[in-house]
C-alpha cells in the first residue's frame, strides 16, 4: 500500500465548504434564540458616570439591556497562575481601561433590533488621563513569565561590541496589527439547568471550557464547547475575550439561547492584535563578518490591566553562532486592550529586525547576505548548547538560492533595473520553534470496516480533518476515504490550544497510537478465534494492506476488518492513546524547524510604488503530513510576510486610542493583485526526537523573515534602509 502519510491528498472537509454545509459558529440556530449587541466605550480611561437605557429598553423587542449596574457576577481577573489568560471586561465595574471596552450589553429577539438598541444606549463619562503615546509611555521589565526571564545574557556583550571592528546599532518598529480573519468572533451559549453549552469560534475548545467553568464557578463537566470549523484566528481565537462569557452570561439570565457575532469594527477592540515593537538590534563582528555580539533590546506595549510580552528576541537567541549575547524584554503600558498571539508572535516582529541587521552587516563588511549567514551558522543550539533534534537549514538555502538564482544577482544597489522599474533581490532566514503538548484521541472501527477517529482539536482551515485521517488510515492499512475524522468538542479526547504550530505536531502521535491500538485489538481477536486465518498469528508476523490483514509467510491466508469484526461480540473495537512530549528528550535536544524565503521587488523609480514579484521558499519541517495543504500553509505565511512588509498597520488616534482603520478598507492586507506566484520547496527532513511521526509545526514559519527578506529587496533596489513598517512609497521619495 503506497504511504498515506505526506501524500497531497485533497481536503476532507472541501465539499462542505464550498457547498455551505460546513456549519461555523455563527451559524448555529435554536428555537428561542435572540441575539446580543456590545455598546463600547469612546472614551480611552476613565468611568462610566451614567448609561441611559430607558429609550433602547422601550423598543421593540428589546429583552434587557445589561450595564455593571445590573450584570450577573462573573470572575473576569485571571486564576491564578494561568499566565496566558486575559482578564476580562464583563461589566463588573464602571472603569474604562480603552477605547472600544464592552461598557453594556443588548439583547433583542432579533439582530437588527440589537443593533439599534445598542445604538441607542446613551453613556456619559469621567474622563482621566490616557497614555496612548507609546514613545512617551513608561517601560519596565515585567516579572518572569511563561516564556521564561525577559532579560538573559550569556559571555559580555557590551564590552564585546564596544571592541567589535565593525558595528551595526539600529533601531527597527513594528506596528499594531489586527489578525481580521475571514470569520469575525462568533459565540452561541444555551444553558440546561446548570450545564452549559457553547458554540465558540475558538482555537481551544478544551481552553475555553476550563475559563468559562472558571468565570461561573462551574466544574468543567458541565461546560461543552462545540467549535467544528473555524474562519480563520492566525492567533485572535487562542484566548477567551469578553463576548464570549458576556453571552454565556446573558443566556444564563434570560433563561434563552443568546448569540453574540461581533462586527467587523469591533475585531479591532477586545480581541487582541500584535503589538507595537521598539528593537534596539546591535551586532558586532570581525571584518569578515563573523559575529563577536549581539544584543537584542525590545519594548512592546501591553495594557494597563494585564501583561503581554511579545518576545521578539527568541529568534536572536538562537540562530547564529555569536559567543557574546545580552537581551532584553520591556513592555510599556497603555490605554489599549491587551495584544496577544499573532502569526508566529515574537518571531515574526523580531526577525525583521535581526535579519535586516544581517543584511546591513552584510553590506558593511561586503560579504554577501548568504555567504554571511553561512559564516555565523550554528551547529547547536547557542543559548542552550544542545544539539538539534534535526536541522536541515544548509540545504534550505541551497536548493531555495539555486531556485531563485542568487548567484546571478549583482551585489551593489540600483545596480539591477529594467526601464524606470528598480529591482532588488534580498532574502532572510526563517525559524520557529518545535512545540508539543499533551493530546489524547479514539479511533473506533466499525463493524463494516469503516472507522471513526477523534480528538478535541481545532480545524481553522489548515486541513485537521484530512491529516489526522491520513495519520489513523495509514496506521490501520486502510484508505482515508474509510475514515472520519471528528474534532472541535470537549467531549471528545482532550487536544490542545490550536496554536504555537503545535497541533500537528501534538495530535498526530496521539492518532496513530490509538489506530494502533485498534488494529492490535482487532488482530488479537482474529488471533485468537480458532475459525480465523489468522489464529495464533502475532503482530510481527502480519501486515495489513488495503484493509487485510494477511501472514506474512503465507499472504493467502488472511480476512479484512469487516470479515473479522462480524464474528466480534461488540459492534465495534475502540482503540484509544494519549501522547506527550518527553522532558528528558527536551533537555537534551533543541527542536526547531528552519527555512529561507528570498523576494524580489520592483519599484518605480519615479513614484516608490512597490510590487513583489517573486518569492521563493525552503523549508524544512520534519515529516511532512500532506504535501499539498503543507505548501498552503507555507505560501500562506509568505502572503502574510508580503501584508506585515508593505501594507499592515493599525493606526491608532494619539488623542483617544481610537482605531482610525478598523475596516477592511482602510486596514490593507494583500489581495490577489498583491501576491505574485509564490514558490515553496519542501525540503525532506527525518527526526527521531520531537515526537514519534517526526512531525514538526508549520503552520507559522511561513512568515518568519519573509518581512526582513522584502524590506532588503527593497535596499537592494533603492540604496534606501526601511527600518519602520509597513514600507511604502511615503518612505522611499
Amino acid at each position: 500500500m503506497t504511504a498515506l502519510i505526506g501524500a497531497p491528498r485533497d481536503r476532507a472537509d472541501g465539499r462542505a465548504k464550498i457547498t455551505g454545509t460546513a456549519r461555523y459558529s455563527a451559524e448555529n440556530d435554536f428555537p428561542g434564540l435572540v441575539y446580543a449587541a456590545l455598546v463600547l466605550s469612546d472614551i480611552p480611561a476613565g468611568r462610566v458616570h451614567a448609561i441611559e437605557t430607558a429609550q433602547a429598553a422601550k423598543l421593540p423587542g428589546v429583552l434587557k439591556i445589561y450595564t455593571h449596574e445590573n450584570a450577573p457576577k462573573a470572575k473576569q481577573q485571571k486564576k491564578e497562575g494561568e499566565v496566558i489568560w486575559r482578564n476580562l471586561a464583563l461589566l463588573q465595574d464602571d472603569e474604562v481601561r480603552y477605547d472600544r471596552q464592552p461598557v453594556a450589553l443588548v439583547v433583542a429577539d432579533t439582530y437588527e433590533r440589537a443593533i439599534d438598541a445598542a445604538s441607542r444606549v446613551r453613556v456619559t463619562y469621567v474622563k482621566t488621563d490616557a497614555a496612548t503615546d507609546f514613545a512617551k509611555a513608561d517601560t519596565y521589565i515585567p516579572p518572569e513569565t511563561n516564556k521564561g526571564p525577559e532579560v538573559k545574557e550569556r559571555g559580555d556583550a557590551d564590552a564585546a561590541f564596544a571592541s567589535a571592528p565593525v558595528k551595526i546599532d539600529r533601531i527597527y518598529t513594528t506596528p499594531q496589527e489586527h489578525h481580521n480573519p475571514m470569520e469575525p468572533h462568533a459565540t452561541v451559549a444555551l444553558w440546561k439547568g446548570d450545564d452549559l453549552t457553547v458554540y465558540d469560534a475558538t482555537q481551544g475548545v478544551f481552553p475555553t471550557r476550563a475559563r468559562l467553568a472558571y468565570t461561573f464557578d462551574l466544574p468543567v463537566e458541565q461546560v461543552h464547547v462545540i467549535s467544528p470549523y473555524i474562519g480563520g484566528g492566525f492567533g485572535c481565537k487562542g484566548s477567551v475575550w469578553p463576548h464570549t462569557a458576556l453571552a454565556a452570561m446573558a443566556a444564563r439570565d434570560l433563561g434563552r439561547p443568546v448569540k453574540l457575532a461581533l462586527e467587523r469594527p469591533q475585531m479591532f477592540g477586545s480581541v487582541g492584535y500584535r503589538p507595537l515593537t521598539h528593537q534596539r538590534l546591535a551586532l558586532g563582528a570581525d571584518p569578515s563578518g563573523k559575529l563577536i555580539s549581539t544584543i537584542h533590546e525590545v519594548k512592546n506595549n501591553t495594557s494597563m490591566f494585564d501583561l503581554f510580552v511579545e518576545p521578539s528576541t527568541a529568534i536572536t537567541r538562537m540562530l547564529y553562532a555569536v559567543p557574546n549575547l545580552r537581551y532584553k524584554q520591556e513592555v510599556a503600558r497603555l490605554n489599549f486592550g491587551t495584544p496577544t498571539f499573532m502569526r508566529a508572535p515574537g518571531e515574526s516582529s523580531g526577525s525583521f529586525a535581526l535579519e535586516s541587521a544581517m543584511d546591513e552587516l552584510a553590506y558593511e563588511v561586503g560579504v554577501d547576505p548568504l555567504a554571511l549567514r553561512l559564516l555565523n551558522y550554528a551547529e547547536t543550539d547557542p543559548d542552550e548548547g544542545t544539539p538539534y533534534s534535526s536541522k536541515s537549514l544548509r540545504e534550505c538555502y541551497r536548493a531555495a538560492a539555486e531556485r531563485f538564482g542568487w548567484s546571478k544577482r549583482s551585489s551593489a544597489p540600483r545596480s539591477m533595473h529594467e526601464g524606470r522599474e528598480l529591482i532588488g533581490w534580498g532574502m532572510a532566514t526563517s525559524s520557529y520553534p518545535t512545540n508539543r503538548s499533551m493530546a489524547a484521541a479514539y479511533v473506533r472501527i466499525a463493524a463494516d470496516g469503516s472507522v471513526i477517529a477523534a480528538t478535541g482539536t481545532q480545524e481553522l482551515g489548515t486541513g485537521s480533518y484530512t491529516v489526522y485521517a491520513q495519520v489513523a488510515a495509514e496506521a490501520l492499512g486502510i484508505s482515508p476515504d474509510r475514515v472520519r475524522f471528528e474534532l472541535g468538542d470537549t467531549t471528545l479526547p482532550q487536544g490542545p490550544v490550536s496554536g504555537g504550530s503545535q497541533t500537528a505536531a501534538s495530535v498526530s502521535p496521539a492518532v496513530r497510537a490509538a489506530a494502533l491500538d485498534a488494529r492490535d485489538q482487532v488482530l488479537a481477536f482474529a488471533s485468537a478465534d480458532p475459525k480465523s486465518p489468522l489464529f495464533g498469528a502475532t503482530p510481527g508476523g502480519v501486515t495489513v494492506t488495503d484493509g487485510r490483514f494477511a501472514l506474512t509467510s503465507d499472504p493467502s491466508k488472511g480476512a479484512t476488518y469487516a470479515e473479522i469484526l462480524a464474528r466480534h461480540p461488540a459492534a465495534a473495537i475502540e482503540g484509544r492513546a494519549e501522547a506527550k512530549p518527553d522532558p528528558e528528550i527536551k533537555k537534551q535536544y533543541a527542536m526547531h524547524a528552519f527555512g529561507v524565503q528570498f523576494a524580489e521587488v520592483r519599484i518605480d523609480a519615479d513614484t516608490g510604488m512597490i510590487r513583489v514579484t517573486r518569492m521563493v521558499g525552503a523549508f524544512a519541517s520534519g515529516r511532512i503530513l500532506n504535501e499539498k495543504l503543507a505548501h498552503s500553509q507555507y505560501i500562506g505565511g509568505m502572503t502574510w510576510a508580503i501584508g506585515m512588509a508593505l501594507h499592515e498597520a493599525t493606526r491608532t488616534d494619539p488623542r483617544n486610542g481610537r482605531v482610525m482603520n478598523a475596516n477592511l478598507s482602510e486596514y490593507l492586507v494583500p489581495v490577489n493583485a498583491d501576491v505574485p506566484a509564490l514558490e515553496a520547496i519542501l525540503i525532506p527532513e527525518e527526526d527521531p526526537y520531537v515526537n514519534p511521526l517526526g512531525v514538526k509545526g508549520i503552520g507559522e514559519i511561513g512568515i518568519v523573515g519573509g518581512a526582513a527578506a522584502i524590506a532588503n529587496a527593497v535596499f537592494h533596489a533603492t540604496g534606501k534602509r526601511v527600518r519602520d513598517l509597513p514600507i511604502g512609497p511615503d518612505k522611499l521619495v
